[in-house]
């Protein structure tokens, strides 16, 4: 959003406090100034008068992301010279640089060459460690969203962009906010007054250029820069941003090949570093992954959330970088989920989510992504730590609640919040052929096809630590289905949303 004042400006080599023009100020035990000094003040604020004002602020974005334990990330990205002041319980310190403004030089990627292009991220990212307990925090006349130490009502949105993609001819109409609905998900999101948002992944679609001709999308940044990553996340989800924190999960349109440069300077909260960066291919192994880590909940209950980017539904093999890494992200989780008793994992990709297309006729399913089904699979054949209580998703581009007969968490998947859908309907009873993975027996299944919108969880402690109420809610914040989450299992009151 424009700023139109500039940002505090303190010269590092004063730090007097201002007084009316042409009056000095003098130390009680300091005997007259002498005259040659006070000769010389009519210079001086001749000087500082005639001296260029410091550079104002353009373009402004700042937020609030929670990392590892909890923490809190004030970040700003900025159209301006240097990290502006942020202002903590009403002291002000500097801001630290993240990511200087910089012109990425073209890698490869998921579209050919000729499809791609050099990133360009013109603004300043600025960022800084929020201390727990703080009361309140501001930057540029914007007040930032505080961490609650046990959030009760908690919005999840994912699978957000507007998709421009040549390889498969698919380019949304932009341009229309019928069709892309992110901005009005979002607003409505923000007017539920949540304490936390969740994104479940997947905020950049904008990767090839409009064709000519087509109004839908005319005019539409494109590629992996600041200003698709402004079109398709900062702008229309500016209200949400303002609303609470945010905890980002990591999607596949943020791996490394994608928009990975942008993931690393704008929303992961590890420190950001070369050769994790994503920038040269050659350490895509390194920049495709990170650890999971813990958001505690307060009450027991805690939110364990994966970076599953670089996963993939065709699966992976014994000695496959992925297949490694993955298992090595299970035993990190297993460790995690021991700390608490209710733990919800948040992944992009849905390890027992069901899909489907329709193709000749016929439904062709898609099932859990089979690339974490084997590396986790071969740590345990029950996929998730016994801790877990349910697994939130996105990447399939439905809504959705699966809970097992077997011992599994419930599964929800909530990729509705503006990147077309591209789902067929399903049947409101699975049949066998469609379960999820090998060994799962569906009990309760719950879906919403077609529409766009968010998920929220709400604590019902009165019930117990383990009891959530989940509503499911349209593009102008209204209810469509409501269900209960009691330790592992859930249930709806309605099996086909309208």
């Amino acid at each position: 959003m424009p700023i139109p004042t500039p940002f505090p400006f303190r010269s590092p080599f004063h730090s007097f406090s201002a007084h009316a023009p042409g009056t000095v100020r003098r130390s009680r035990r300091a005997g007259p100034a002498p005259r040659a000094l006070l000769a010389l003040v009519p210079l001086l604020l001749s000087a500082c008068a005639s001296a260029p004002p410091p550079a104002p602020v353009g373009e402004a974005h700042a937020y609030v992301l929670l990392g590892e334990e909890g923490a809190a990330v004030a970040r700003v990205v900025v159209d301006a010279p240097a990290c502006p002041e942020i202002a903590i319980d009403g002291r002000g310190q500097p801001m630290r640089v993240r990511a200087l403004p910089a012109t990425l030089a073209q890698r490869p990627t998921a579209s050919s060459p000729a499809d791609s292009k050099p990133s360009v991220f013109p603004l300043l990212t600025c960022e800084t460690v929020l201390p727990a307990g703080a009361a309140s925090a501001s930057v540029l006349g914007m007040a930032l969203p505080l961490p609650r130490a046990e959030p009760r009502r908690i919005v999840v949105v994912g699978d957000s962009g507007c998709r421009l993609k040549r390889k498969d001819n698919e380019f949304q109409e932009c341009n229309d906010p019928e069709l892309f609905p992110f901005a009005t998900v979002a607003a409505a999101a923000a007017a539920w007054k949540p304490d936390l948002v969740i994104h479940v992944g997947d905020y950049h679609y904008r990767e090839n250029a409009c064709p000519d001709g087509n109004a839908g999308c005319a005019g539409s940044p494109w590629g992996y820069g600041w200003d698709t990553w402004r079109a398709d996340l900062f702008g229309p989800a500016a209200p949400l941003l303002r609303a609470a924190p945010w905890i980002a999960a990591r999607g596949n349109h943020e791996s490394c090949e994608r928009a990975g440069q942008g993931w690393w300077r704008l929303l992961d909260t590890r420190p950001l570093l070369a050769g994790r960066d994503c920038d040269a291919p050659a350490a895509d192994h390194v920049g495709d992954y990170s650890d999971p880590y813990a958001v505690p909940l307060g009450g027991g209950a805690q939110l364990l959330v994966m970076d599953t980017a670089a996963t993939t539904w065709r699966g992976l093999k014994p000695g496959d970088t992925g297949y490694e890494k993955y298992r090595d992200t299970y035993r990190k989780l297993d460790a995690l989920a021991r700390r608490a008793a209710w733990n919800i994992g948040v992944a992009h990709h849905p390890i027992l989510g069901v899909g489907a297309e329709l193709k000749n006729g016929k439904l062709e399913w898609h099932k859990g992504d089979l690339g974490l089904q084997q590396s986790f699979g071969s740590l345990n054949p029950a996929l998730l730590p016994s801790g877990m209580q349910a697994m939130i998703s996105g990447h399939a581009h439905l809504w959705e609640q699966l809970s097992f007969a077997t011992d599994h968490p419930s599964q929800f998947v909530a990729g509705i919040s503006g990147s077309a859908e591209d789902t067929a309907p399903l049947p409101a009873t699975l049949p066998p052929e469609a379960m999820p993975a090998a060994g799962v027996e569906v009990r309760h299944f719950s879906t919403w096809i077609g529409g766009f919108g968010f998920m929220a969880l709400e604590r019902m402690e009165r019930d117990g630590p383990g009891e959530w109420r989940v509503t499911l809610h349209d593009r102008h914040g209204a209810v469509k289905n409501r269900c209960r989450v009691s330790g592992r299992s859930s249930v709806c009151e309605l099996a086909q949303v309208q």
